[in-house]
C-alpha cells in the first residue's frame, strides 16, 4: 500500500486583505461525495458571502477539481489547488470564503490572497503522511508501564489508544519493517512480562512538521 499526504483534521483560518475577509475552511475527505458535502456545508454557513472558492483532490478515481466561483478566471480556485499540489496533498477539500470589502485587489492580489488563505488553512489543519502500518496492542503490568512508554517515546512510535484497566493496554502502530525490532525491544525491557495482540494493518497519520507554504 502506497503512503500518501493529507491533513490531520478539519480546520479554519482567516485573514483580512484591504477590508476583504478571506476564510479558509479545510477538511480531510475520502471521496468526491464527501468533498461536495463539505463544500455545501460551507456554502450554507456563508450563504451571504460573495464567493466560496474551492479546490479538492481525492485518491478515489484520481479526481482533482477547482472553481473560481465568480472571481476572474485563474485568480482563485487555481491558487487554492496549487497549495495542495505543491505539497503533494490528497484527500483534502479547501473552501476559501471571501467577504468583499469594497476595494478591488487586482488579478495578482487576488491570486496571492487566495493562495495565502489556503496555505494558512492547511497549516491550521496540520499536514500529515498517512503511513501503512502494523497495529498491535501491548498489555503490561502498571509497574512496567513507564519502561514501555519510554521506549515508545524514544522510537517515536505513535500510540493510538491507551486503556487503563486491570492492566494498561496501549494500542500502537509502526511501519512493517520496524515491527519485529520494536516487539523485541519491548520484550527485553519488560523481561518478557507483556502480551501482544495483533490488530491488523491500516493507514496511520504521521505529522509533518515543515511549514506549508
Amino acid at each position: 500500500m502506497q503512503n500518501y499526504k493529507t491533513v490531520l483534521r478539519e480546520a479554519e483560518a482567516e485573514f483580512t486583505e484591504k477590508r476583504s475577509r478571506f476564510i479558509a475552511q479545510v477538511s480531510p475527505v475520502q471521496s468526491e461525495e464527501e468533498a461536495l458535502a463539505f463544500l455545501e456545508k460551507v456554502r450554507t454557513k456563508h450563504r451571504e458571502a460573495r464567493h466560496n472558492v474551492y479546490a479538492y483532490i481525492v485518491r478515489e478515481n484520481n479526481i482533482s477539481r477547482f472553481s473560481d466561483d465568480g472571481e476572474p478566471s485563474g485568480t482563485a480556485g487555481l491558487p487554492v489547488l496549487n497549495v495542495l499540489t505543491r505539497q503533494n496533498l490528497t484527500d483534502v477539500c479547501i473552501v476559501v470564503t471571501r467577504y468583499f470589502g469594497g476595494i478591488l485587489l487586482g488579478a495578482g492580489g487576488l491570486a496571492r490572497a487566495y493562495g495565502k488563505s489556503a496555505a494558512d488553512g492547511v497549516a491550521a489543519a496540520g499536514a500529515c503522511e498517512m503511513v501503512y502500518s502494523e497495529v498491535f496492542a501491548v498489555t503490561v503490568d502498571y509497574s512496567l508501564l513507564g519502561k514501555v512508554q519510554h521506549v515508545l517515546e524514544e522510537k517515536k512510535i505513535q500510540v493510538l489508544d491507551t486503556v487503563f484497566g486491570a492492566m494498561p493496554t496501549l494500542t500502537v502502530c509502526t511501519e512493517s519493517a520496524e515491527k519485529n525490532n520494536l516487539i523485541d525491544t519491548l520484550t527485553n525491557v519488560t523481561g518478557g512480562k507483556l502480551s501482544i495482540a495483533e490488530c491488523g494493518a491500516r493507514f496511520c497519520p504521521k505529522p509533518i512538521t515543515e511549514t506549508v507554504e
